[in-house]
């Protein structure tokens, strides 16, 4: 199965159903085909059939989520696409190397690869790119930095064109080889676990716990773990999360 197949371009929140018409089109002439929408403000209409000009398959195969959690749930890699820094400190990739990093991803087994648009005027919000595991960023004039949404597709689309052209995609795996990489929604479990575990032990002792579960979030979204790994970790946060539990009670 070709790398691209298992890649989707996800848009959240869209404003303009032309745009998404705009998108569409963008990423057919790159070869990409899956589209997908998050909780867009309009539904498609006759002007985002008109400006996918050729590209209405897109259109009518795209699937509409109510979250973008939903959206990306069983894939082992979300780029956010942000056009400033934010509070969420995620490694920041260049449009080249994100199109790099996807098809290698992607050409794994059950690599699923979600790149990630948000609104035409504010973007992604912080909660959306704590989802993703990279962010990538185009570097347009300082000066005039807005980018159109299709423009923004385009972008990525020819640079993830230009990978799978340039053969840069790792090899796929045979099957049953090594061990399966964990999916966004076992991850996000994890995640949810390590928030329970550290409230448990009291661990913040009085401090927001944001910081340090943005901190262990950055740390395990770069460890690439497999699902094996996330068992074992989830495992181990249960047996602390019951001796907690046996403390407070031995207290009582």
């Amino acid at each position: 199965m070709p790398a691209s197949t298992r890649i989707r371009f996800v848009l959240v929140g869209t404003q303009h159903p032309g745009n998404i018409g705009a998108a569409a089109r963008a990423m057919k002439t790159m070869g990409l085909a899956r589209l997908v929408l998050v909780a867009p403000e309009k539904p498609l209409d006759e002007v985002a059939l008109r400006r996918s000009a050729g590209a209405e398959d897109l259109l009518g195969d795209a699937p509409v989520f109510a979250t973008l959690a939903e959206a990306v749930a069983d894939c082992r890699l979300v780029l956010g696409c942000t056009a400033r820094s934010r509070r969420v400190q995620l490694e920041e990739l260049l449009p080249e190397v994100a199109g790099q990093r996807a098809v290698a991803k992607a050409s794994e087994e059950g690599g699923e690869v979600a790149f990630v648009f948000g609104r035409e005027r504010t973007g992604l919000t912080n909660e959306e790119l704590q989802l993703c595991h990279l962010a990538v960023h185009i570097p347009s004039n300082p000066e005039f930095s807005s980018l159109n949404l299709a423009a923004a597709v385009q972008v990525l689309a020819y640079e993830v064109r230009m990978a799978v052209l340039e053969g840069q995609a790792q090899p796929e795996r045979e099957p049953g080889y090594g061990e399966a990489p964990a999916s966004h929604a076992q991850l996000e479990g994890l995640f949810g676990q390590f928030g329970e575990t550290l409230d448990a032990i009291d661990f913040h002792k009085g401090r927001a716990p944001e910081s340090a579960l943005r901190k262990l979030r950055r740390l395990f979204m770069k460890a690439d773990l497999s699902e094996q790994e996330v068992r074992l970790l989830r495992g181990i946060l249960a047996d602390a999360q019951r001796m907690a539990r046996l403390a407070s009670e031995g207290r009582n």
